[in-house]
């Protein structure tokens, strides 16, 4: 077991969004969770993310317990997010939207930059390696210097799911990676989310496509109106 949430309850003043919800994420595996808009979804997803903290409840990923730590903090323990609405650097190439979602990884700081320390320079390669590799990995090779808001729809959720993975996280947590997309833009990303897992990342999955669910859950959790009734 990687993660595990434990009577997780999250209100908005009198609205209960989530609401005693216990789940685990297995090492290896795909879980989709799925459920009507308004279940709780995405609310669960900020919680175990860090955009939010619970109102009661535990969440521990790989044995730590994680409930209530900023985004950075549990970014930098190894779970990565893409979110429904894609949100890139747009006037900046494919690369440098690569590069920034790299730089947590580094350690050079602000001061090295601006020196151009040894460190920096080791920081610099590595960086420049790492964002080459990602780009082949998630099929943007031939878009590395393309302005990210002139790539296709599809290509720009292609880099949004590049910036999740380049920093080698544990788990990746996908908020309905092919909301809005056609269906030859679905079977691009449902082929990307196979080959992360296989490359050994764990996934959980938010979607309503259930076609794209059924083929790549290896379990289902099911929210309506903030519980898990299967």
């Amino acid at each position: 077991m990687l993660l595990k949430g434990e009577n997780l309850v999250k209100s908005f003043g009198g609205t209960i969004a989530v609401n005693d919800v216990s789940f685990q994420v297995n090492e290896g595996e795909i879980l989709a969770i799925i459920g009507p808009n308004g279940a709780g979804k995405s609310v669960l997803f900020s919680l175990i993310s860090g955009a939010g903290k619970p109102t009661s409840g535990s969440i521990t990923f790989a044995g730590e317990e994680i409930a209530g730590l900023s985004a950075n903090q549990i970014s930098r323990r190894g779970i990565a997010r893409t979110f429904q609405l894609t949100a890139l650097f747009e006037k900046l190439p494919v690369a440098a939207n690569l590069a920034l979602g790299y730089y947590k990884c580094t350690t050079s700081g602000f001061w090295g930059g601006i020196l151009h320390t040894p460190q920096w320079k080791r920081d610099k390669k590595k960086v420049e390696e790492k964002v080459l590799q990602t780009l082949e990995f998630v099929g943007l090779g031939a878009k590395a210097f393309d302005v990210a808001s002139t790539i296709s729809q599809g290509e720009q959720r292609l880099l949004s799911i590049g910036i999740a993975l380049i920093s080698d996280p544990k788990l990746i947590l996908f908020d309905e990676p092919t909301g809005g997309l056609i269906q030859e833009d679905t079977e691009m990303i449902t082929k990307l989310i196979r080959k992360i897992n296989q490359k050994g990342v764990t996934v959980c999955l938010i979607e309503h496509k259930m076609r794209m669910v059924m083929d790549l859950a290896d379990r289902i959790v099911v929210l309506n109106y903030g519980k898990k009734i299967a």
